[in-house]
């Protein structure tokens, strides 16, 4: 049910680094992003893929973490992603990619959870220095980075208290997501 892959859909950020996850599963992945919709159809993204683990490890050291976790520098060894989709915009394709990275994005982590995995999706990158690394051609852009692998952390979801929306780990590790409510984002007319 659809209602249950999106709850399932979390940020995680460790993972089972051991478990590969082959290209043709990427493949698969960014084909439901491709048969998305998009911006005046323009289709402008087009995707790396990394399941390698040299390159893996090069792309890991450009990438930031969790933000809301000042004192967590992101997955240790053992508990990184075995994958990687870099999201790209090719600028020789006229026009702003307007949500089309929202909307593939969605559709590549639902059919992750689908499969078993899950990922995060990372927008802290130095993108210079990862477009040097993978050798891409000056049209193409960095939009982000989808790391992807079999999550090795519980995420929970809780309603925020005291407005506060950080996400934050507990003594289990346990990772804790604050939403608003439904009645909070649904705006009413005033009688």
């Amino acid at each position: 049910m659809l209602r249950d892959l999106i709850l399932k859909n979390r940020s995680y950020r460790r993972f089972y680094q051991s478990e590969r996850i082959a290209e043709t599963q990427l493949r698969d992945w960014v084909d439901l992003a491709r048969n998305s919709a998009s911006a005046r159809n323009a289709q402008p993204l087009k995707y790396f893929l990394s399941t390698g683990e040299p390159l893996n490890a090069s792309i890991f050291e450009f990438l930031g973490w969790a933000g809301y976790l000042t004192d967590w520098p992101g997955p240790e060894e053992g508990e990184r992603p075995s994958a990687y989709i870099v999201m790209l915009r090719d600028t020789s394709i006229p026009g702003n990619y307007l949500c089309d990275d929202g909307i593939a994005t969605q559709s590549i982590l639902l059919g992750a959870t689908e499969a078993g995995f899950g990922g995060c999706i990372i927008h802290a990158v130095n993108r210079s220095k990862l477009h040097e690394l993978l050798k891409l051609p000056e049209n193409l852009e960095i939009v982000q980075v989808l790391a992807l692998g079999k999550p090795k952390e519980t995420v929970v979801l809780d309603v925020i208290k005291n407005g506060e929306i950080k996400y934050w780990r507990d003594e289990n590790q346990v990772h804790h997501v604050p939403k608003r409510t439904l009645d909070e984002i649904i705006v009413k007319i005033p009688d």
